[in-house]
């Protein structure tokens, strides 16, 4: 067994000074059971505790780290930068730099804005579609994250086609119910939205990739759906691709499925570990924005040179690797490791680009309503299992797990015969 001690301890103490413990809660452990795992230090597609455990990690602080910890390139640029300051509130080159790559590989993005953290780069958005649309209204989809701000901690309401309600204390109903929330993968249901509240929709904002409620896998027709409808009623499709952009593809989820959005949200790799996001898009709706036009949004951090630099150096290695490739290769071997090794077994693995998940049920699901309550039972098992092993998931059966370029072809084959040992112990 290994043994916690010290983050046991870490953790008396932390409750006496943090909230809860933590700064985030899924950090808390509370889905899985046991005490929080303290982090030491990051090396490669490793993570070591304070009582020395070594974890392969495969959840890369929830999807940045896509070159793995403290990659050469990664603390080369950050060092040179920081070197010359850590932060100026003025404009610097780093901001163009960023932004040109990112445009680059993101050949819809005409105009962006660089912020601190997706759940800012969402909400801004949103407030963007509004001001363009003269509209209020949101429609949103269960299984579906899109940050802690107001307006979008909303769930559905008692009926489809009924106004959001709130989801977390503290969030007005007033706010709610600008908020129209509907299934997944279900064309009937944004028809009737549509048509009941079609000329008060601003935007439709969907993660393309679903990946913070499961791994909700939508088709490239249901997707397209959404675009011609949102054209239809002139409303703006947001593809939030805080998890998706730059993991399934160079373009993110709008390049692997050949469409475009009119807005698109950004963070995770784009500041390679590095708090930092960013939305863009059709230049005559980011030309709304100040200083330009009568919509506000500003940061002092927001463009923060140590972040950019990480990111800049994150997507240079990406491309110039041919990483993006050897990421989808490995992650599909793994993940067919796995499959073939239980079957039989009523379990999912899915995947796209470098991320899975291990779904501990007999079906699919491209919804959150599809997904069964004791997969969650079930996970607290198998993460309890792989921690003891040697492995390190995401703390919750609703989180993606991720693959860096760090993770060797022969770690990951061994991983793959650890996961599908454990699986196989739990039926």
């Amino acid at each position: 067994m290994l043994k916690h001690e010290k983050s046991k301890e870490l953790y008396n103490r932390a409750l006496k000074s943090l909230s809860g413990g933590v700064n985030s809660p899924v950090r808390a452990f509370k889905a899985v059971g046991g005490t929080p795992i303290y982090m030491e230090r990051g090396e490669g597609a490793y993570v070591y505790d304070v009582d020395g455990n070594r974890y392969l990690d495969f959840c890369c602080s929830w999807g940045p780290l896509i070159l793995g910890h403290a990659h050469p390139d990664i603390i080369r640029e950050i060092g040179q930068t920081a070197r010359h300051g850590t932060s100026f509130g003025t404009v610097h080159e780093n901001e163009i730099l960023l932004a040109e790559k990112i445009k680059s590989l993101c050949p819809h993005i005409e105009l962006l804005r660089f912020v601190s953290s997706g759940t800012e780069a969402v909400m801004s958005a949103l407030r963007l579609a509004r001001a363009f649309t003269k509209r209020d209204k949101i429609v949103k989809f269960t299984g579906c994250y899109h940050g802690h701000s107001d307006y979008l901690l909303a769930s559905a309401g008692s009926g489809l086609a009924t106004l959001g309600i709130p989801a977390s204390a503290g969030v007005p109903e007033d706010f709610a119910k600008h908020t129209l929330v509907v299934p997944l993968n279900e064309i009937d249901s944004v028809e009737e939205i549509f048509k009941k509240y079609g000329a008060e929709i601003a935007a439709v904002i969907i993660e393309p990739v679903p990946a913070n409620n499961g791994l909700l896998l939508q088709s490239r027709s249901y997707l397209g759906f959404l675009r011609e409808i949102t054209r239809e009623y002139g409303s703006l499709l947001i593809f939030d691709e805080v998890i998706s952009g730059f993991r399934v593809a160079p373009g993110g989820a709008s390049e692997y499925f050949g469409l475009i959005p009119d807005l698109s949200t950004y963070g995770k790799v784009v500041g390679g570990g590095l708090p930092v996001g960013a939305f863009g898009g059709r230049a005559d709706i980011m030309e709304m924005l100040a200083p330009l036009g009568p919509v506000y949004q500003a940061g002092t951090l927001s463009g923060n040179p140590l972040a950019l630099a990480s990111g800049l150096a994150t997507l240079r290695h990406l491309e110039a690797n041919d990483s993006w490739q050897k990421l989808d290769m490995e992650t599909r071997e793994f993940v067919q490791s796995i499959r073939k090794a239980i079957k039989g077994i009523p379990v999912n693995v899915t995947t796209i680009g470098s991320i899975f998940w291990i779904n501990l049920q007999p079906t699919t699901a491209t919804k959150a309503e599809e997904i069964l309550p004791e997969n969650a039972q079930m996970y607290a098992a198998l993460f309890g299992k792989a921690l003891e092993s040697g492995l390190y998931l995401a703390p919750s059966a609703y989180e993606v797990g991720f693959i860096s370029t760090a993770h060797s072809h022969e770690a990951l084959s061994e991983a793959a015969e650890k996961l599908s040992g454990i699986i196989k112990s739990l039926f």
